[in-house]
């Protein structure tokens, strides 16, 4: 198994994470997409989630993540949208808007990525509330 762990956690909490520059502007090529994967690179090492697979193409971004449940998928984007904001625009200050702040477009598509099916999920359940049953029973008949 290739779980996490926190100090009393075993997981494996994997996203996939699309999200766009605001009104979808073909922006993210050159140094731009250099900077921003970069800076992506940095802010998912602040908070200690790792980047299995990502990929900035010109008008969006795609990442498959491991965010630790401690840290809501909602928390951390609005951490690395807007973090990433603010250093992009050290950066390059030319895509700064004098009228609007905001790089990023304000919503995200995120799914999880698993390798089990929902049928899996319950026949484990099923298991697990019988071998509890054949267990009570057992302890009874003491």
């Amino acid at each position: 198994m290739d779980n996490k762990s926190l100090s009393h956690t075993r997981w494996k909490c994997q996203y996939h994470i699309v999200f766009i520059p605001k009104y979808r502007k073909k922006v993210l090529y050159g140094k731009v997409r250099e900077d921003v994967r970069e800076i992506i690179s940095i802010l998912c090492k602040y908070k200690s989630v790792e980047i299995i697979a990502g990929a900035v193409c010109i008008d969006h971004v795609h990442l498959s993540v491991a965010i630790p449940p401690k840290l809501s998928v909602s928390d951390f984007m609005g951490y690395l949208k807007g973090k990433s904001t603010l250093m992009l625009y050290d950066r390059h200050p030319e895509l700064q808007s004098k009228w609007d702040k905001a790089f990023w477009a304000r919503g995200y598509y995120v799914e999880t990525i698993g390798n089990i099916t929902d049928a899996a999920v319950q026949k484990y359940i099923n298991e697990q509330a019988e071998e509890s049953r054949r267990e009570d029973s057992s302890s009874t008949a003491l």
